[in-house]
């Protein structure tokens, strides 16, 4: 599991590569992850908007952005979380996500919440020692 908590809000992110949605020999690679936001803070926010960063094991990097997640902008009160899981397929054995959540507070302020580089790891990918 991969974490980390921006202003008061924590965001934790699990990997699992699907190998039954996968074909290796077709260069087709998918994983879900799942994802638990929590609000660690004093007021209440909502998420807004997603922001992904994921590159693959060449070094192209694919931007996604779009409004909430899931098809949704959940609020969270202090001491609630939500959680969702989605998926990213990659034409690579293995890659990295990372990105940001867009919030916005009570007072309509919106700030951004990191969310984890995370590492996407399949058994098709070849050992390298250094």
């Amino acid at each position: 599991m991969y974490t980390e908590t921006t202003h008061g809000i924590r965001i934790t992110v699990r990997p699992n590569y699907l190998d039954d949605q996968s074909s290796p020999d077709e260069n087709h690679f998918v994983w879900a992850y799942h994802v638990r936001i929590e609000n660690q803070g004093a007021t209440t926010v909502q998420l807004k908007s997603r922001h992904w960063k994921i590159t693959d094991a060449m070094g192209r990097l694919q931007e996604v952005q779009g409004p909430g997640v899931v098809g949704e902008q959940p609020v969270l009160n202090p001491g609630e979380s939500f959680e969702y899981t989605s998926g990213t397929p990659l034409s690579t054995p293995s890659g990295i996500m990372a990105g940001s959540y867009q919030m916005q507070g009570p007072d309509g302020q919106v700030f951004d919440v990191t969310i984890p580089a995370f590492s996407l790891d399949s058994p098709h990918q070849p050992i390298r020692l250094n």
